[in-house]
């Protein structure tokens, strides 16, 4: 199993609660995890979509970007 097939697991876990929570509709991965050239230093690239319906401003938006890089156990670098 591939460290990107290993990280994409634990989102498929975490997913329902991060719906809830924030209203997430879809991450997708991008960049050298995808690619399959990350490093020991690399951060995780993820694409997120949220439900229109819901607002939220720029710290809510950090917050889960650390949410998702304390429970991953690496960096994240969130986008949209």
């Amino acid at each position: 199993m591939t460290a990107l097939q290993i990280l994409r697991d634990r989102l498929a876990q975490i997913l329902p609660e991060l719906q809830q929570t924030y209203g997430i509709t879809r991450l997708g991965t991008f960049g050298s995890y995808q690619r399959g050239e990350q490093t020991p230093t690399s951060d995780l690239d993820l694409l997120v979509e949220f439900d229109p319906e819901r607002r939220f401003g720029l710290l809510t938006f950090c917050q889960i970007e650390n949410e998702l890089s304390d429970r991953l156990s690496v960096k994240v670098d969130l986008v949209m």
